[in-house]
């Protein structure tokens, strides 16, 4: 093998091989802390509503966020 020649030995790592660092903790305000918990329950109860059986957790997530940003909304108001 010549010098300049690329290494065929060497291989690029493919996802499972990437080792990720985990990521700091995130200092939040109750306020934030308490919207998130507040949407994470919404969501369940929407799933539980249909007995777990279909739906999409994310569509869950973003309804079950409007849901909440309007009542955080109107207590301000």
């Amino acid at each position: 093998m010549s010098r300049n020649a690329p290494s065929t030995s060497k291989k690029s790592a493919g996802p499972q091989e990437l080792v990720k660092a985990p990521l700091p903790p995130i200092h939040c305000s109750g306020n934030i802390a308490e919207r998130v918990q507040r949407i994470a329950l919404a969501a369940y109860y929407r799933a539980e509503r249909r007995g777990f059986q279909g739906g999409d957790p994310v569509a869950d997530w973003l309804e079950a966020e409007a849901e909440v940003d309007a009542e955080l909304n109107s207590e301000l108001h």
